[in-house]
């Protein structure tokens, strides 16, 4: 499974570095150097893990801002803080926030904030697997998911999906045939978000199943309803 990573950093050369140093570990990152356009990413579509910086630009709390507002649309996303202010009152600011960690810049290699963030994406799935009661295997026909692993296969061919994709997908799944409307898709992914970003999620997963399988049309449209999965 590829995990999208959003990396929130304003100084150009300190923000090539970290993204270059995730993707090497096979993370698909996305970077902002402001605020704005970050908290505009985040309504839109939620990455499964966000480092921030706490000053940018001008903002001297941005950083912190953006906290709150992911803290908002999902309780459960890991959010760490990496930035040059390392004060006490700072670092339990971030905490209280609901940041998993608050690391500092002038602490933190490049070869230990992959392994920090492996870390936490184990803790995440940890969490998910005690909570899920569900069979771990599901099957139809071309479709095959194994909720242990976090693998979905579509013909016998893998597709990569992020966390949030994942669990939409599988909560279809689950009860194919019957509609989930946006809350309940919400709920299973763990967010808060709007029907338009619900949308922009089944439309991406849809996607990934068409480059394996250009006819692919397991997911439908309810006008007015939700989604399902056709059997």
């Amino acid at each position: 499974m590829s995990y999208r990573i959003a990396l929130v950093e304003d100084d150009p050369q300190l923000q090539a570095n970290y993204a270059q140093a995730l993707q090497r570990e096979g993370y698909e990152v996305n970077t902002y150097d402001n605020r704005k356009d970050a908290a505009a990413a985040f309504d839109n579509c939620l990455p499964d893990l966000a480092i921030l910086d706490v000053m940018l630009g001008e903002e001297m709390a941005g950083g912190f801002d953006l906290c709150l507002q992911l803290r908002s649309l999902s309780p459960v996303i890991p959010i760490i803080f990496l930035t040059a202010r390392n004060s006490d009152l700072d670092r339990v600011s971030g905490l209280r926030l609901g940041a998993w960690d608050y690391l500092t810049k002038d602490t933190t290699t490049l070869d230990f904030l992959p392994a920090r963030i492996s870390a936490m994406f184990r803790t995440v799935e940890a969490l998910r697997t005690e909570n899920n009661n569900g069979s771990r295997i599901i099957q139809h026909h071309a479709l095959r998911i194994d909720e242990d692993r976090k693998e979905v296969h579509w013909q016998d061919k893998p597709i990569s999906l992020t966390l949030t994709e994942f669990w939409i997908l599988l909560s279809l799944a689950r009860r194919p045939g019957h509609v989930k409307n946006h809350d309940q898709l919400m709920e299973a992914a763990s967010v808060i978000v709007t029907n338009n970003a619900i949308a922009a999620h089944i439309r991406r997963i849809r996607d990934k199943f068409r480059d394996i399988d250009p006819e692919f049309d397991g997911i439908r449209s309810e006008y007015g309803m939700g989604y399902r999965w056709q059997p």
